[in-house]
């Protein structure tokens, strides 16, 4: 067996000592070619040293480029937020025609990473073709699927998955959400089945949304209100949320910019009017506007760009691991506000690819950044899209969120989301004072009952002409990969508006705690 074949089944088997030692051997034994220095990186990688992985592989590279390299280079370059250069290999990867199935998939999960679903179908194909049998391969090739609107093959092939699987709980939560479901058509029978099986909390976790999202599909808001309190009472647990988390980061961005009125002028921040920011709390519309101006001819979506918060983070150089917490925003009110323009653009120009004008940056959660934003982007546009405060707290607490995410970790509990909301209240209520007319606060309700007049106000406060595409949003073709997919390839219509009552008597509580926070429910 040659020291490559060596390394290779080494790492193969979880043996990375001996994988280093080979592969060491056959760096030094054939130091200009590129095998040795990629299987001591992929050693290196799998030993969760990322930062002295990348210089080993780029070393093969320049010895030499080759597509399994390239696209395990993107990998670690992606997992590191080096945004554009992950893109730059995973798209050299593939020009270069690869041969193996691992090396599609993994061109695949880059361009995912990076938004470009649409891209990654063709990569997700040509590794099921190559090795049908591999069902994580075909999972990655239906997710696409499903966010690049072939519905139809995404449930061909999740249903594939469950003939080998049936208790693939990320298969049944994914099937579940890919369409509306009917008395006539749904899984609930099955999903019970598999939720009498499963065994892992994350498994319960996502078997129980799944069999909440079917039924309150199919009109039976018990049982479905029965699955959802149960699993998001057995996830809060398993997390330990506490909302004292989340309210001490309102405080501190209340702190560093209620102070003197010429505190967001500091810094002369960058100019250029490309970002359109599409902020609120999630679920609120924000996937419909986004999809209505990204219909617009000069404007493309970038997705939910995390630029604006690792721009702010990486600037700020606190050591914690969170992107936000009380000490990063403490020292961000430091922060050179052309600095951080200067960041945010770099970073979010490596999700841009039309080459238009001007780009969405639909990231919910930057209502928390708008301060960064109005220092930072002079000339950037925010939208905040704002929902009834009951669809808005019912719809959080029923959608699944990433379950890891500290972003969401307020939804799994009612009282915590009521909470968070009337946090999320009062502060675009301070950046309504602090910022008068900076931001569009559009309301759900009236853009569904009055579409063409608010997209007309919409595209105004953007700075953008008028133009009819973006009443058909729904024939937009661009992918969309969040819960609200389904939903923005309909025309607009009021199917969410005041779903809340269906579970009336299980919200009374905090319906009652909104009306004493003062904050209206009807």
């Amino acid at each position: 067996m040659t020291l490559e074949a060596r390394a290779r089944a080494a790492l193969k088997r979880g043996d990375l000592p001996a994988a280093a030692a080979d592969a060491k051997a056959l760096a030094l034994e054939s130091p200009q070619q590129p095998a040795g220095f990629f299987l001591l990186g992929l050693a290196a990688a799998e030993a969760g040293q990322i930062a002295k992985a990348i210089p080993l592989i780029e070393a093969a590279v320049e010895r030499g480029p080759n597509a399994e390299h390239l696209a395990q280079l993107a990998r670690l370059l992606i997992l590191l937020r080096r945004d554009g250069e992950a893109a730059d290999a995973a798209r050299r990867a593939m020009e270069l025609s690869p041969s193996d199935a691992l090396t599609f998939d993994t061109i695949g999960c880059v361009l995912a990473r990076l938004g470009d679903h649409e891209a990654s179908v063709i990569p997700f194909a040509a590794a099921v073709e190559a090795e049908p049998g591999n069902l994580g391969y075909r999972y990655n090739l239906a997710a696409a699927s499903g966010f690049t609107g072939r519905v139809a093959d995404a449930q061909a092939h999740y249903e594939a998955i469950l003939a080998n699987e049936p208790g693939n709980a990320r298969v049944h939560y994914a099937l579940a959400i890919l369409s509306r479901q009917t008395a006539q058509a749904n899984h609930v029978t099955r999903l019970e089945t598999a939720l009498a099986n499963a065994r892992r909390p994350e498994d319960t976790l996502r078997i129980r949304y799944a069999l909440a999202k079917e039924l309150e599909d199919v009109g039976n808001v018990a049982d479905a209100f029965r699955y959802l309190s149960a699993a998001n009472a057995a996830h809060k647990q398993a997390i330990h949320y506490d909302f004292e988390q989340d309210a001490a980061i309102f405080e501190g961005i209340e702190a560093i910019f209620g102070g003197p009125a010429d505190a967001l002028a500091a810094g002369g921040g960058t100019v250029g009017a490309a970002p359109i920011f599409v902020v609120g709390m999630p679920r609120t519309g924000t996937t419909l506007v986004d999809r209505i101006l990204s219909s617009h001819r000069d404007v493309e979506a970038a997705g939910e760009l995390q630029a604006m918060p690792l721009a702010v983070k990486q600037l700020t150089g606190t050591p914690s691991r969170n992107i936000i917490d009380p000490a990063t925003i403490a020292v961000s009110a430091g922060v050179d506000a052309a600095a951080i323009g200067a960041a945010y653009l770099a970073r979010a120009d490596h999700h841009r690819r039309s080459g238009k004008a001007r780009f969405t940056d639909k990231l919910p959660a930057n209502f928390l950044y708008i301060g960064h934003i109005a220092r930072a982007l002079p000339d950037a546009r925010i939208v905040c899209l704002r929902r009834n405060p009951m669809d808005t707290i019912w719809s959080n607490y029923k959608n699944l969120f990433a379950s890891q995410s500290a972003y969401y970790a307020y939804s799994y509990d009612l009282m915590d989301t009521a909470r968070y909301y009337a946090r999320f209240d009062r502060l675009m209520a301070f950046w309504e004072r602090i910022l008068p007319g900076r931001v569009l606060q559009l309301s759900y309700e009236t853009l569904v009952s009055d579409q063409e007049g608010q997209t007309r106000r919409l595209l105004e406060h953007c700075g953008l002409e008028w133009d009819e595409a973006c009443l058909s949003f729904h024939e937009n073709s661009a992918a969309v990969a969040t819960p609200s997919a389904a939903q923005v390839r309909r025309p607009i219509n009021a199917d969410g508006v005041g779903k809340w009552r269906s579970y009336r008597e299980a919200l009374e509580p905090v319906r009652a705690w909104l009306q004493e926070q003062g904050i209206e429910t009807e």
